[in-house]
């Protein structure tokens, strides 16, 4: 199907897309990712990663660079994902909704979570209270999914939407975690109404 034109213009313009074509990184996601992570400070060398909504792999190529050769990324989404060269990397195809996942992840990871992040998106309506209400669906999916693999201390990081409902999430998430904040990277897009919310700290293990 043809790309509107004035969207692929538009495109072909942004910053961050032209940047992310130079860097080799599948998507100008992974600088949201690399932003958040600069500040935060929640992704470190030497950490296991699970990253939800993984497709195409911008975040895992963002995360492979910082955990360096000592972690792990796991990526997982409803697309396959082309795989990465280094070896401490791997994907596979799941739902968050699918009963085996989380056998799936168990059999993959090396070890507990140190981080679990998640990208995962709706397929857009329009209807913006339909898209939030789905959105926040998934950030909350994305959330039970963290606390079965997260070690004590670890850090969770999931794309939500503005609206009514992120307020319950968040505190949803205050109950859980030692410090949580709601962050809008430079590299989203001004008029979007995507935000990021990160736990940081689990206090208990579930």
């Amino acid at each position: 199907m043809r790309l509107p034109e004035a969207w692929a213009r538009e495109r072909k313009r942004d910053y961050f897309y032209r940047k992310a074509k130079k860097d080799k990184y599948r998507s100008r996601a992974a600088y949201k990712l690399l932003q958040a992570v600069s500040k935060y400070r929640f992704l470190n060398k030497g950490d296991v990663v699970i990253d939800l909504g993984a497709a195409p792999g911008g975040w895992m190529q963002a995360s492979r660079k910082i955990v360096g050769e000592e972690g792990f990324v796991l990526g997982v989404d409803l697309k396959p994902i082309d795989p990465l060269k280094e070896t401490n990397v791997y994907t596979f195809v799941g739902n968050l909704d699918a009963i085996e996942i989380q056998k799936q992840i168990e059999q993959i990871l090396p070890a507990q979570a140190d981080v679990v992040i998640s990208d995962v998106s709706p397929n857009v309506s329009g209807v913006w209270e339909v898209d939030h209400a789905r959105q926040i669906d998934l950030a909350r999916k994305s959330m039970i999914l963290a606390l079965n693999f997260l070690r004590k201390g670890g850090n969770f990081f999931v794309k939500a939407f503005q609206g009514d409902m992120l307020k319950d999430f968040v505190e949803e998430l205050t109950q859980l975690f030692a410090r949580v904040e709601i962050i809008k990277p430079k590299a989203s897009r001004a008029r979007s109404a995507e935000v990021f919310v990160l736990g940081m700290g689990l206090k208990r293990r579930h």
